[in-house]
């Protein structure tokens, strides 16, 4: 599978794979709720849905109980609580900092390509001390289309100075893999990530299921 490949480059998705931003978007998605006139979500409620917007996870959530109109305000107001508090609770996956001490200390580069748009991208790398160390960081409304169009994915690889075909993506939803796939990178499935009920990540065609942060780390450290 990986034979004869070199790794020059690992690129993440962010909210599922390389960060554990879910107890901040469920805070912030309640407070919008109850100032809404709405109760409160449970956590398993949202989560398999994070990796696919906020747009996408109001509307799973609350179905046929809201019109379009109020849905919308829920998100507005949902992502402005959510700016002005994007950090409080966001984590790393366990595991995740330790490899990424590994990409680093092998010379490997690492970046971020993510749906999530730029004014909530950069404030979060920001905060968790990130920006300089990655590569790349490429959002959802940084290039004309995100993913899976193939356009986010070259734009990562150009600024990190990288060939696609050296690269890894890792990601939590099968347009990550369908992405990774249109650039002609090795793909991986985050299966810790936000994976839904009805995800069956085994047909994505990905090159490999990764269950933890610590199992990516001994992939790429077998390619060394």
């Amino acid at each position: 599978m990986f034979a004869d490949f070199k790794l020059s480059c690992v690129l993440f998705d962010l909210d599922g794979t390389l960060i554990d931003t879910a107890p901040d978007l469920f805070a912030c998605l309640n407070k919008s709720l109850v100032q809404h006139g709405y109760d409160p979500a449970t956590i398993d409620e949202i989560k398999p849905s994070i990796s696919h917007g906020a747009v996408v996870l109001v509307d799973k959530l609350l179905q046929q109980s809201a019109n379009t109109e109020t849905k919308a305000l829920i998100v507005e107001t949902m992502m402005d609580i959510y700016l002005n508090n994007i950090a409080e609770h966001s984590v790393f996956f366990e595991g995740m900092a330790e490899t990424l001490e590994v990409i680093e200390a092998q010379g490997l580069k690492w970046g971020v390509v993510t749906n999530k748009r730029e004014r909530y991208t950069n404030p979060l790398m920001s905060a968790l001390n990130l920006t300089e160390r990655a590569a790349c960081i490429i959002s959802g409304d940084t290039t004309g289309n995100p993913k899976p169009h193939v356009e986010p994915m070259l734009a990562a690889c150009k600024i990190a100075h990288v060939n696609p075909e050296e690269c890894f993506y890792i990601g939590d939803a099968s347009h990550d893999i369908e992405a990774g796939k249109n650039a002609q990178m090795k793909t991986l499935v985050a299966l810790y990530g936000y994976i839904k009920d009805d995800d069956r990540p085994e047909t994505w065609g990905a090159d490999a299921l990764i269950a933890s942060p610590l199992e990516l780390t001994a992939l790429i450290n077998s390619l060394l």
